[in-house]
Formats: C-alpha cells, sequence, structure tokens
C-alpha cells in the first residue's frame, strides 16, 4: 500500500499494536501522544490518513479534528473509547471521515482505512 498514517493517541500499547499491525500491512508509521504538535506534524511529514483519538492530553482530539479541517482535507478516522451516539454524531459533523469506537478489531480499522483511501484516490 505504501502510505503514510499519523496516528495521535496517548496509549503506547494500542500505538505499538496498532503500529505493528498497519506497518505489516504496508503503512510507514507515525505517532503523536498528544494534539499539541499535530500541525507542524502534518506540514511537516504529509501523511495520507489521520487516525485520532478525542481523548488526549493538553488539546483534546475534537480540537485537533477542527485544526486539521481548516486546513487539510486529508482522510481522518476517529478511533476513540467515547463511542455513544452523540460523540460519534459530533466526531462526523466535524469533519472525521468514520469513527471506530474502542475496542476495536485492528483488520476493521485497516478495512475502514482502505476504504477511505480508496474514496479519495
Amino acid at each position: 500500500m505504501g502510505n503514510t498514517v499519523l496516528i495521535i493517541d496517548d496509549d503506547d500499547k494500542l500505538c505499538k499494536l496498532l503500529g505493528e499491525y498497519l506497518s505489516g500491512n504496508g503503512f510507514h508509521i507515525l505517532r503523536l501522544a498528544d494534539g499539541s504538535s499535530v500541525m507542524k506534524t502534518l506540514s511537516a511529514e504529509s501523511p495520507d490518513i489521520v487516525i485520532l483519538d478525542i481523548m488526549l492530553p493538553g488539546k483534546d482530539g475534537l480540537e485537533v479534528l477542527k485544526e486539521i479541517r481548516r486546513d487539510h482535507t486529508l482522510p481522518v478516522i476517529m478511533l476513540t473509547a467515547k463511542g455513544d451516539d452523540t460523540d460519534r454524531i459530533v466526531g462526523l459533523e466535524l469533519g472525521a471521515d468514520d469513527y471506530l469506537p474502542k475496542p476495536f478489531n485492528p483488520r476493521e480499522l485497516f478495512a475502514r482505512m482502505k476504504a477511505v483511501l480508496r474514496d479519495i484516490q
């Protein structure tokens, strides 16, 4: 596949697992543990897709999503423990391309990533 994914999540164990799974499926992995340097990283690295948690230290994922949408059109998939209807709707209304609640199946996330990337290519 050869795409670059930026994972923004403060859960080290989840990021390691997800990074191993996605790199094994052809993705190059970038990772941030908080939302403070997302815009700088997007400019410097130009990832193809973002996986974004809502509950981040410093700046929450919804605020990060708003910032991303001001300047970028790249796909963003919310991956978060906040999975009730209201949270999903707000995330999608703010510009997320998809929303997957935790716990999740990495294979499902990979399938959703491929679908979102297919829609823009």
